[in-house]
């Protein structure tokens, strides 16, 4: 189908809090090199669409076939009691394309914890599975309920952190019907002192543009040696990525940078879709902590989030770990400052498609994940 169509559906989906991910865009497909990728779109035959898919192939070496992967999608009515009449069709068709297997990130929540639920359960040897949710989803336990009695695999089986390459757990400030002063309120006795000690500080906040691009990829490579984690992604990703998703719609990408005497101590960047609004990455300098850049950075684009209109301001994952003494727990530790909740999400769905062949080039692609 076409790009104009395509972005037309997902207009019409984009309000509130459950509007489509930023990953199923059709810019999306420019950021990811390596895959190619088709835009695909069903409904009735009177021609009116009920669906929509960014589906990422990579191809197997060696082989014609290819994985597809539709990451945090399709875009489709997960409640619709008939998921087959849209759901065979749509994996029909990707058979045809040459694909071996699926990969799907349906949108429904499963799970969520208010902050104050899981600060009361922090402990030692503890984790985010312990704790009793304080909301379950019925429409995510029936969704989860009819993929496995379709033969699909949630990945990483029913383990807390899983196998899937978004994240499962994230953490959400819900906006709608809220003030500023509301946000404010929300924030936990640390993260206002912290906000406060910035604007005392002199922290000034701006929003970047491409050429600051190489600053931030300065401060993330700071931020993965001192954090103990590796995206490995490069500065041409980062600027492919802010290219085309801003060509596709300006301002869609922001790069948010806080600076103290004249040096960018931190940089963090935004997505808007809609109304949701996602804080994607963030890097920050080892020095001058003190001053407390990043707490400046959030509370700012958590205010900018608001004033565009957003439902829900989305900090993206988290750990599962409620162990004070992990290290992953610092960062479930920071954002639970800000008086959101966890959501777990339904994570992400892999099946074979019909054949020995599909099914084997399944296992073997398995294996390649598992070797990685």
């Amino acid at each position: 189908m076409s790009p104009e169509a395509y972005r037309a559906f997902l207009t019409s989906r984009a309000t509130g809090a459950h509007g489509p991910s930023f990953l199923q865009l059709p810019s999306w497909a420019g950021v990811k090199d390596g895959w190619s990728h088709q835009l695909i779109g069903w409904g009735p035959r009177s021609g009116e669409l009920t669906g929509v898919a960014l589906v990422l192939l990579r191809a197997f070496p060696g082989t014609r076939k290819h994985f597809a992967y539709l990451p945090e999608g399709p875009v489709a009515d997960w409640s619709d009691p008939d998921l087959d009449g849209w759901l065979a069709p749509l994996l029909g068709h990707l058979r045809s394309l040459g694909a071996f297997a699926v990969r799907i990130g349906p949108s429904p929540a499963y799970r969520r914890w208010t902050a104050a639920t899981v600060k009361a359960r922090t402990g030692p040897g503890r984790r985010l599975g312990d704790v009793l949710a304080d909301e379950v989803d019925p429409l995510g336990a029936a969704v989860a309920e009819r993929l496995r009695a379709r033969g699909w695999k949630r990945c990483g089986g029913d383990s807390e952190e899983g196998a899937d390459a978004q994240p499962r757990h994230v953490f959400q400030v819900p906006l709608t019907g809220r003030t500023a002063d509301d946000l404010w309120a929300g924030l936990n006795q640390e993260w206002r002192r912290n906000v406060r000690k910035a604007r005392k500080s002199g922290v000034e906040i701006t929003i970047g543009s491409a050429a600051d691009l190489p600053a931030f990829h300065r401060l993330l490579r700071v931020t993965e040696e001192r954090d103990g984690f590796r995206l490995g992604r490069s500065l041409a990703y980062y600027e492919r990525q802010y290219a085309v998703l801003n060509a596709e719609h300006p301002g869609r990408m922001r790069l948010y940078l806080a600076r103290h005497g004249g040096e960018i101590l931190a940089a963090h960047t935004m997505i808007t879709v809609g109304g949701r609004v996602w804080y994607q990455t963030g890097a920050s300098a080892d020095h001058r902590r003190e001053v407390r850049p990043s707490n400046a950075l959030q509370w700012h684009m958590l205010l900018d989030a608001h004033a565009l209109g957003a439902a829900v301001y989305d900090m993206r994952g988290v750990p599962s770990t409620l162990d004070p003494d992990d290290r992953a727990h610092g960062l479930l530790r920071w954002k639970l400052g800000t008086g959101g909740q966890i959501v777990e999400t339904l994570g992400e769905w892999e099946t074979p498609l019909h054949g020995r062949t599909n099914q084997a080039l399944h296992r073997a692609f398995q294996a390649y994940l598992a070797r990685r």
